[in-house]
């Protein structure tokens, strides 16, 4: 995964992987996603990312064991941000 930001234009782009592309989808207005040909997610654009996504502050957290029927603000409060 790669986070680049773009200070000229306050937006963030992450790249979960390096498929191209076949469709992209405005989720909100500042929140678009990139789709491959199977209906992956390839890529994620987020503008104003310094207030949308508080993009100032970015954090990796590894998990040791999954999750998966808890929410992931049921998580964060459990491990904290960071």
């Amino acid at each position: 995964m790669k986070i680049r930001y773009f200070t000229d234009t306050d937006t963030a782009l992450i790249e979960f992987s390096n498929e191209s592309i076949l469709e992209t989808k405005e989720i909100s207005e500042n929140l678009y996603i990139d789709l491959d040909h199977k209906g992956n997610l390839v890529s994620m654009t987020i503008e104003h990312a310094k207030d949308k996504a508080n993009i100032s502050e970015v954090s990796y957290l590894q998990m040791e064991k999954a999750l998966h029927n808890e929410p992931l603000h049921r998580i964060a409060e459990k491990y904290g941000s960071r």
